[in-house]
């Protein structure tokens, strides 16, 4: 029989997916995968989403006292604990969604193999499920914050919210696309863990851009600057730790050991992390038919 060419308006070709655009009508869907995973993730667990305050909390403490203490870094940064933990969050917001989104599509395989839905959906689901694990960590940074002397202004807000957008930008980009790989080869997942290690340590997050400029050639710094997270990680530094009491009374000028031309850098970031998104999405788009077969 011919396959029909159209369809009656308001109908649409089974099967057929538009990508992240088809999201926002499943949303009822969307939800219900949000409250499986975080159902699945606390199963048997006596402290539940508490676990969101604990790991970032002894996180925060060991890297402070090793670092901040035994190597003696805080000595030249005001206020280190708001500067470690800011920069902190986005990374920790980074791995989670780049880790769970790449995993998504293999802990959802009985849902893929069984009926049709859009595929994009099991990654958005984990973005938002790292927003929610997200908020308590953001509590105890405003509290620290606040308690440090915090005064934002509109524009450190608009940057706080700028790291976020950009963060989730790149890792959505980049978990598409490793979710996709991971579906036919499982190396990918371990491919993702060392991109997150390295990210731990490469962003400037327990040290200033002051001192990575002091060891990174002149010809390469384009480099380090336009990489995404080093962009979200000084927005975060700007939203939070800049408008502290003992950071602006340093720097009255807003700047500090800051990359140089931040606004510039992060916009290039962002178109970045866009085009990687699409690209992302592509490389997904392309796989995706071969997802129910493979697992």
């Amino acid at each position: 029989m011919k396959r029909p060419t159209s369809l009656e308006p308001g109908l649409v070709i089974p099967g057929r997916s538009h990508g992240l655009l088809d999201v926002p009508r499943w949303r009822f869907l969307l939800s219900l995968l949000v409250k499986k995973e975080l159902r699945v993730r606390y199963r048997g667990s006596a402290l539940g989403l508490l676990w969101s305050y604990v790991k970032p909390g002894v996180q925060l403490i060991v890297f402070y006292i090793a670092m901040g203490k035994f190597l003696g870094l805080e000595r030249g940064i005001p206020n280190f604990v708001i500067y470690l933990f800011s920069g902190m969050v986005i990374v920790n917001f980074f791995g989670e969604v780049f880790g769970n989104t790449t995993k998504s599509i293999v802990v959802n395989a009985d849902l893929v193999k069984k009926i049709y839905l859009p595929r994009e959906l099991f990654p958005v689901a984990s973005v938002w499920v790292a927003f929610i694990h997200l908020l308590p960590q953001l509590v105890v940074l405003i509290v620290a914050a606040l308690v440090s002397g915090w005064r934002p202004g509109l524009l450190n807000i608009a940057a706080i919210v700028g790291a976020l957008v950009l963060t989730v930008v790149f890792a959505l980009g980049l978990g598409l696309m490793f979710g996709a790989f991971n579906v036919l080869f499982r190396d990918a997942e371990n491919f993702v863990e060392l991109i997150l290690m390295m990210a731990a340590w490469v962003s400037p997050v327990l040290y200033t851009w002051a001192h990575v400029a002091t060891v990174i050639p002149d010809s390469l710094d384009w480099v380090y600057k336009l990489y995404p997270i080093t962009a979200a990680v000084e927005l975060n530094h700007v939203g939070f730790w800049i408008p502290t009491a003992a950071v602006a009374e340093r720097y009255p000028q807003g700047t500090g050991p800051l990359i140089d031309s931040l606004p510039m850098w992060a916009g290039a970031a962002l178109v970045l992390s866009v085009l990687w998104l699409v690209v992302g999405q592509t490389v997904f788009s392309r796989l995706e038919s071969r997802f129910a077969q493979e697992l």
